[in-house]
């Protein structure tokens, strides 16, 4: 494994052999950085490192708050580019759900490999709003008329917005928190022998 350092007073961490003069991140001499060993299994680090929730989140994000700017939009201003307003809100309001799942699924694979369970309370709080914005998202999807898209529609995507901001605001607290060790792996229980009426566990 490579050596790696820190810098003290920003903590970002990098590899030794690529240290320059200063600090990447904050601009610090080299000097500030110290020796640092990773508290995290490299799997685990792996898994995270692909940023596979944050990646969905950006595009389920360009599509919360693409409905109802679109949606006022198209209010303010009847006749323009009806055809082309319609067509791409059609779109996005259908695709829009199936980008909250994938956004939920990464989350619970990013949440399993950062905290190792779902039951901290920030994250559960994130799970709660995670849950409304879907049901939300649904909502929108089944409830709105594809070719009127009125005061329902509005409100639905304006409380799939608020949900979207709570959640990034959540995000933006837990976004450098990584427990150390590795994932817990719970084993199998293993059979108990009963030999004369008495219970004997199998050697290992």
């Amino acid at each position: 494994m490579k050596e790696l350092v820190r810098c003290k007073p920003c903590g970002y961490v990098m590899e030794a052999d690529k240290l320059g003069d200063v600090c990447p991140a904050c601009g610090m001499p080299r000097k500030a950085f110290e020796p640092y060993r990773e508290r995290v299994a490299l799997n685990r680090l792996f898994v995270l490192s692909l940023d596979l929730h944050p990646i969905a989140i950006h595009l389920s994000q360009t599509f919360v708050i693409l409905i109802p700017a679109m949606i006022f939009l198209t209010k303010i201003f009847p006749g323009f580019h009806v055809e082309m307003f319609s067509s791409v809100l059609k779109f996005v309001v259908f695709i829009f759900p199936f980008t909250l799942v994938i956004a939920i699924i990464t989350g619970i694979i990013d949440g399993l490999f950062r905290f190792k369970t779902l039951t901290p309370p920030l994250l559960k709080t994130k799970i709660l709003f995670s849950s409304i914005i879907i049901v939300l998202g649904f909502a929108l999807f089944f409830v709105a008329k594809p070719d009127h898209y009125g005061i329902i529609s509005f409100i639905l995507s304006l409380g799939s917005l608020a949900c979207a901001v709570r959640l990034g605001l959540l995000g933006k607290q837990l976004i450098d928190v990584i427990l150390p060790g590795s994932y817990p792996i719970r084993r199998a229980k293993m059979p108990v022998k009963v030999t004369n009426d008495k219970a004997v566990a199998p050697a290992e």
